[in-house]
């Protein structure tokens, strides 16, 4: 085809253009990622000026069409970093040390109450008021979410943890032990505890992209139960005798100690956004919560969350008063708890990522909702089966299972249509909710428990049992209701964020075909 210069009138058919104008849109594109593969030049894991540091390169699916590959080529503005998993892992390890402080004495609670010369009902108290104690915290932990972000936070958690378990220590090795000043150790540490297990969803929202939060917050967050379940299988182990006890909770402060030092180290934001969502100012402390309280989902959300989460810190702490009148010993108690918060992980690590790829949060919350609520009823008849700990094992997993798979998705899911909200703002107002009930709980059911005389077995908590039965049964229909009744759900924070991807295709497509190539290029470095 001769040019017009040439003189020649002809002018090629406008389908002709087309196709040549796609290819060559098509061939620039991938002369443009090409060439930023082969200089070596990584966009995630860049960490010093764009202009001197490297650029993007983007891993795609297999099954990935070229018009995907081009809108991925066009998100240069947002980067993460691999520092970004060294933040995560502190708080992995905050929270493990934390629910380990919280249970450090309900697995043993025979043998704590002997120890210190009180009921076990006295030492159900110390997971009672640590319960309250995150209550009390809640509001200084949004406020200081909201405005300094997570790092600082995380640093206020180890500082407390720190204080805490040594005050413990000294409770339980001055003079035999003195209740009193364990208590006041175990308040410090659940004021310490909103501060680290509200901070995940604010801290996958800043770090991480669309494709990984569910799995940052799922890592960071059910750490918290993994901590309880360590706290359950070794101190049964490490106490045997009364006079053990100064020696665990020794090793415990120990191990504390060594988690809370890295804290200090890590970074307070990452140099630039993660996302489209993470870009944007979030909205201040007051109006978040007025705003998001304003929706009907969240209450839905949070009456199920609170009361599952309440149940799962009561049966945590009641364990080992549920099995021991039936003939199983502190440390059968303490496999069947680890075994509830194993499987839960296991269940974690396969859900979250499958639902990082395909969003798909309320199918989640369709299966486990009624796996967790029918669960319950599970536990009234596993103690006292012939088949001996079985049965309750095989009940613990399954609670374990369903709990722990909706937990990083009904977290995440709440951020992401409650958004532009504050996300760390929905997640503490659910924690909040779980811890208060957990105690609540706690306290209705050790009442319920029965007496010496005239029960069969003594002691028993058939009664507490059904309670729990009943209410997670009820509240299993308020998450279920979630688009079925009202107006459909949008999941806003994740349309923001393709919305910004889509925007960015279209500016290209406005740019002259020669200049494609350049202007994307330039919006990846020039940051």
């Amino acid at each position: 085809m001769r040019s017009p210069a040439s003189g020649c009138s002809s002018t090629p058919p406008p389908d002709q253009v087309q196709k040549h104008s796609t290819a060559i849109l098509y061939l620039s594109i991938a002369m443009s990622i090409f060439s930023k593969a082969s200089a070596g030049q990584s966009h995630a894991t860049a960490s010093g000026p764009a202009k001197h540091g490297k650029a993007a390169e983007m891993p795609y699916p297999k099954n990935e069409t070229n018009y995907e590959v081009e809108i991925a080529a066009t998100r240069g503005s947002f980067r993460v970093y691999k520092r970004r998993f060294f933040g995560l892992c502190q708080l992995v390890l905050l929270n493990i040390v934390i629910s380990w402080d919280w249970l450090t004495f309900s697995s043993i609670s025979s043998t704590s109450a002997e120890y210190f010369q009180v009921s076990e009902s006295t030492i159900n108290w110390l997971s009672t008021a640590f319960l309250f104690a995150f209550c009390v915290a809640t509001p200084a932990v949004m406020y200081m979410l909201n405005k300094g972000g997570p790092k600082s936070v995380i640093i206020t958690a180890s500082v407390l943890i720190l204080i805490g378990n040594w005050i413990r220590y000294a409770g339980t090795k001055a003079q035999g032990g003195i209740f009193g000043v364990v208590m006041f150790g175990q308040l410090l540490l659940g004021f310490a505890q909103p501060f680290a297990l509200a901070a995940p969803t604010r801290y996958s929202d800043l770090w991480f992209s669309e494709q990984g939060r569910t799995s940052a917050t799922a890592f960071a967050t059910l750490a918290n139960p993994l901590g309880a379940a360590i706290g359950q299988l070794v101190d049964s182990f490490w106490t045997v005798k009364p006079s053990d006890i100064p020696n665990m909770v020794l090793w415990i402060s120990v191990i504390a100690t060594i988690t809370c030092i890295p804290s200090l180290f890590i970074p307070a934001r990452p140099p630039t956004p993660a996302s489209a969502s993470a870009a944007v100012a979030k909205t201040p402390f007051g109006e978040s919560i007025r705003g998001i309280v304003r929706f009907r989902e969240f209450w839905l959300i949070f009456i199920a969350f609170s009361v599952y989460v309440g149940f799962f810190n009561s049966v945590s702490t009641l364990i080992n008063q549920i099995l021991l009148p039936y003939g199983f010993s502190e440390t059968d108690a303490g496999i069947a708890g680890g075994v509830l918060i194993v499987a839960g992980l296991i269940s974690s690590a396969i859900v979250s990522p499958i639902n990082d790829r395909y969003k798909q949060y309320l199918l989640v919350i369709r299966i486990c909702v009624p796996v967790h609520a029918i669960s319950y009823i599970g536990l009234y008849f596993a103690p006292s089966s012939p088949y001996g700990l079985a049965p309750s094992i095989v009940v613990c997993a399954l609670l374990g299972v369903s709990a722990f798979a909706l937990l990083p998705v009904v977290l995440e899911y709440l951020v992401e249509i409650t958004y532009p909200y504050s996300p760390e703002i929905s997640s503490t107002l659910l924690w909040m909710g779980g811890q208060l009930l957990g105690g609540i709980f706690t306290i209705i059911q050790t009442e319920l428990k029965a007496g010496q005389d005239g029960a069969h077995p003594p002691q028993n908590m058939k009664r507490s049992l059904i309670f729990s039965a009943v209410i997670a049964c009820v509240v299993a229909l308020f998450p279920l209701t979630l688009n079925v009744i009202g107006p459909k759900i949008v999941n806003r924070r994740l349309e923001a964020d393709w919305n910004d991807i889509h925007h960015a295709h279209n500016r290209d497509l406005d740019v002259p075909l020669q200049n494609r190539n350049n202007t994307a290029e330039a919006r990846v470095t020039d940051q």
